[in-house]
This record gives C-alpha cells, structure tokens and sequence, in this order.
C-alpha cells in the first residue's frame, strides 16, 4: 500500500515516515499542493494523510481536487482542533480527521480500520455481474468473462466510482495516459458498445452528451 504524507513540518514527516515504512507501508512524502499533485499525476496511490494548512493554500481544497480526479481514502491531519474543521473534513468525504499532537499509534489504527473497510468493499455485484476490484476479474453468475486489457481498465474505472458520472472526456485522456495513443470520442463509443455486449447485462447506464456511470443495486 501506497501512502502519499502531505505535511510541511520536516519532524513530523520524518517521525511518521519512519513509522508508517515500519508497518510496512511505502510511504511518498509532499511539503506543498503542487509537490502533491505532481505525485498523485504519476504515482498510485491508495491512502493521503493531509495537513490542512500548507505553504501554498488549503487542504480543503485539494481534497476537492483529488475527490473529483481521484477518488482517494484521506485522512486529515493538524493542528487545528476547531470544531468547524472537522465537521467540514468529514462533510467533504474524508475518511477521518486527526488532530496534532497525535499519537503515532492511534494514526495507524484509524489507517488499518480504513484498509479493513475497503477490503469489505472490492467485491462489487450488480445484478448477475460481480466485479473483484483486488483480482481486476469480471463474472457472470460465477463464470469469468474475457476482456481485452484496455476493455477492462474502463470497467474498473466504473467500478470503482460507482454512482458517478465518469464522463467521455476523462476516459479519453485516462486511455491516452494507459497507451500513450491518440483518442477521439468515437473510439470510446466503440469500446463501450463491445463491453456492453461482452457483459450481456444492462448495467451502465448512459448519461446523455456526459459519460457513463454504474449504480449501485
């Protein structure tokens, strides 16, 4: 697991580094926005622990950021122990809020009980079609369904952000980024005209003149 630490106090990024690489995490470290968003342009990453007040602008802000382009777990980490700053962590989707001075610890726990649910969560089934996010397999009523490797990255793409629009624009450029080939809008109509067939299912919905999406049951 992959942990990307946002956090502008030299001591504090050492300590927790050291700690978390201990517990056998592989840990990146960022002092800033920009440093952080260059890593979450290049690198997977599973988990961000984010101070609040950085050198160039607020961790709200690109918790924003990273939710819509992302979709990754965030706990929030600092100083701050205002009662309206943790309300509005949690109100934006974060998985949880840690106050400094923190107890390495109790960081860790929270970090292990984020992995534990998640887990719960890889095994996704809609209608008589179960995706295991882990494994990166599609089956229908138990039987495994073949896709090219590219037909299968924009399945996972809905899968994993289920009940929300992932639009033709961003699967063009998520393509782009996977082959390094040149995309046009045609070209995802294809490929999602060959998923649907190959699942037999009607599961992904269309989103006219936007995207696709998958709901939940």
């Amino acid at each position: 697991m992959q942990i990307l630490l946002v956090e502008d106090n030299k001591a504090i990024t050492k300590a927790l580094t050291y700690n978390l690489e201990q517990n056998k995490y592989k840990v990146l470290c960022a002092e800033n926005i920009a440093d952080a968003q260059k890593m979450l342009e290049k690198e997977n990453i599973d988990l961000v622990i984010l101070d609040v007040t950085l050198p160039d602008g607020n961790g709200f802000d690109l918790y924003q950021t990273m939710k819509e382009k992302y979709n990754i777990n965030t706990i929030f980490l600092t100083a701050k122990d205002d009662e309206n700053d943790i309300v509005k962590g949690l109100e934006l989707g974060a998985e949880d809020y840690v106050t400094k001075p923190f107890s390495t610890r109790e960081l860790l726990a929270r970090i292990n009980k984020i992995l534990l649910r998640n887990k719960k969560k890889n095994i996704v089934k809609i209608k008589d079609i179960t995706c295991d996010l882990d494994k990166m397999c599609i089956y229908k009523n138990s039987e495994a369904l073949n896709f090219s490797s590219l037909e299968l990255k924009i399945l996972m793409l809905l899968f994993t952000n289920l009940n929300k629009v992932i639009t033709r624009e961003y699967i063009i450029e998520k393509i782009w980024d996977w082959t390094g080939n040149d995309v046009y809008d045609n070209t995802v109509t294809v490929y999602m005209k060959r998923i649907r067939e190959k699942l037999g299912t009607s599961i992904i919905t269309t989103v006219k003149g936007v995207g696709y999406r998958i709901d939940e049951e």
